[in-house]
């Protein structure tokens, strides 16, 4: 049996992915519901797949259910096709969308194929969460974005301690060194 990694990119920002493995048996629906748990999307809205080449170009739709729109071709039903029968390339890549009036787009590439399956797992699984993922209706977005703006702010940094800001107390005990040292210069200078 195989055991297909791909590796989910959102759209908008390459750095923000999930890798997810899966078994080539499995249905796209299965492949939907992973990409939806790993990102935190809830699975109220519509969503389809599309086979695609190199150049992310869509190709034969694999949808959930048949929509009200008009398709070029007869679509594929995400409950009906294993994955395994899609892949025809070691790099196969697919599109997938979910929420067409949000827009969201995420892009699936093959990165492995693995004989053995790791029995710890309940496929599929995300075995990989790379960058903060979008949020579906905006919250998680805002409060990073306020958050960056404190950091910004106030130029909060790990070593903050060392960039000026140091312990209750360390400035007094450093002025008073100051003003001893600079006394002793001046008894010098007068003879004292």
């Amino acid at each position: 049996m195989a055991i297909l990694k791909f590796r989910v990119y959102w759209e908008e920002d390459e750095g923000v992915y999930r890798d997810i493995v899966i078994k080539h048996q499995q249905t796209f629906n299965d492949l939907h519901l992973a990409i939806l748990k790993s990102y935190e999307f809830d699975s109220k809205h519509q969503a389809t797949f599309y086979k695609s080449n190199d150049a992310w170009q869509s190709g034969r739709e694999i949808t959930f259910e048949k929509y009200d729109k008009a398709y070029k071709v007869e679509p594929l039903l995400m409950a009906e096709v294993n994955i395994g029968s899609q892949i025809a390339d070691p790099n196969q890549k697919f599109i997938y969308e979910y929420d067409f009036a949000k827009g969201w787009k995420f892009l699936i590439e093959l990165i492995n194929v693995d004989k053995e399956e790791n029995k710890k797992l309940d496929y599929p699984s995300c075995v990989r969460i790379e960058g903060l993922g979008p949020s579906q209706y905006g919250t998680k977005g805002l409060i990073d974005s306020r958050l960056a703006e404190i950091e910004e702010k106030y130029d909060l940094k790990p070593d903050a301690l060392s960039d000026g800001f140091g312990e209750e107390g360390e400035e007094e005990d450093s002025e008073a060194a100051e003003e001893e040292t600079s006394a002793d210069e001046g008894a010098d200078d007068y003879g004292f």
